[in-house]
């Protein structure tokens, strides 16, 4: 079993992942589904041991050793790039490999709405990417800071883990710092980038207390932030990152957040009916319906004002995977199982009959 055969594999199926789990055949997921490889045998805990020992520095496979999983990026030949996450289970270890172009995708090839471009044109605020994983969160935001890249002259920090896409400058300044390599913690870059002269900010994912905290202060002294975070609409998103702090401040909080916030783009990918996955999404702005829903705490308003705000750009999940039903692309079964109000969903579909 030779690593760089499998890697080559994923590229050339045009995979997302690799995995590779003791005691059994190695997979590759294709279109979001999981499929083994054929003529594989059955990944062994020596295998994954000797794969890791190739591709990891010495002083990662020790933080592998100590911490039992570990975060890294590959670079591999001149065809992609992956990251990947290396764990222990049952005792072994395990390594899932997510395959990264090196070409950076345009919104409009990623079949994005048209309203992402706008984002790339703000000077300030915060705008949020979220999903679950392996739902294109990373990707999307690359399209989106790429696309500034071209057309502005700014300086970009990226605090990732690990460095995904590779920006090469075009008009703007690209600095991009990873955990473990060009910073010791989340914290300790986060704190000091306002130092860098940034204008755009870019946070690989927004994991915790003081990441949030930090995110909402470079938002707020003026500069434009992108982020990801794991939640599945607007309203929870928002709900998220005013829950993470202690009770007394969630008012601050709340005001600061309905200060800065710019818009919430929450995404899936839809299995379609042509064997090729369809982009559902919700768009939540930040207008002052939505501000003020935000500083009141009356996050339950927010689904409401998207629905009633589609003149300006706003939309449901179920808006959205409403039309993929309508125009074929995706079944009505399939979208059922991605909705987050089925009801709602079933409604959209048999008023447009």
């Amino acid at each position: 079993m030779n690593i760089k055969e499998l890697l080559t594999l994923a590229i050339t199926r045009n995979a997302s992942d690799l995995h590779l789990v003791t005691g059994i055949e190695p997979h590759l997921r294709i279109e979001g589904a999981l499929i083994p490889i054929p003529g594989e045998p059955k990944v062994t805990a020596e295998v994954v041991d000797k794969i890791l020992k190739e591709v990891l520095l010495p002083e990662q496979y020790e933080r592998l050793v100590v911490n039992k999983e570990l975060d890294f990026s590959l670079a591999f030949n001149d065809t992609a790039r992956f990251r990947a996450n290396a764990y222990t289970q049952k005792g072994a270890l395990a390594i899932a490999f997510r395959t990264i172009p090196l070409s950076i995708p345009r919104i409009d090839d990623l079949g994005l709405p048209k309203i992402l471009h706008t984002f790339t044109n703000l000077r300030q605020g915060f705008v949020l990417v979220t999903g679950p994983t392996g739902h294109g969160k990373s990707t999307s935001i690359a399209a989106m800071i790429d696309e500034i890249n071209e057309n502005r002259a700014e300086h970009i920090v990226t605090v990732e883990d690990p460095v995904e896409f590779i920006f090469n400058p075009k008009r703007s300044i690209i600095s991009q710092r990873e955990m473990g390599f060009d910073t010791h913690s989340w914290q300790i870059a986060l704190r000091s980038v306002l130092r860098e002269d940034p204008n755009i900010v870019l946070i690989g994912e927004m994991r915790d207390y003081e990441t949030i905290a930090a995110a909402l202060t470079i938002a707020e002294t003026g500069h434009l932030v992108f982020a990801s975070l794991h939640t599945n609409s607007a309203a929870q998103t928002i709900d998220r990152i005013v829950d993470v702090f202690p009770d007394e401040q969630q008012e601050q909080v709340k005001l600061q957040l309905s200060n800065v916030v710019e818009a919430v783009f929450s995404m899936r990918l839809i299995p379609g009916e042509d064997g090729h996955r369809a982009v559902a999404y919700e768009v939540m702005l930040g207008t002052s319906a939505i501000k003020t829903s935000i500083r009141d705490g009356k996050t339950h308003q927010i689904d409401n004002i998207l629905q009633t705000s589609t003149g300006i750009g706003m939309n449901t999940l179920e808006m959205s995977l409403a039309n993929l039903v309508k125009s074929g692309r995706v079944s009505l079964e399939v979208a059922e199982g991605f909705s987050l109000r089925p009801g709602e969903l079933m409604r959209l579909v048999k008023s447009s009959k």
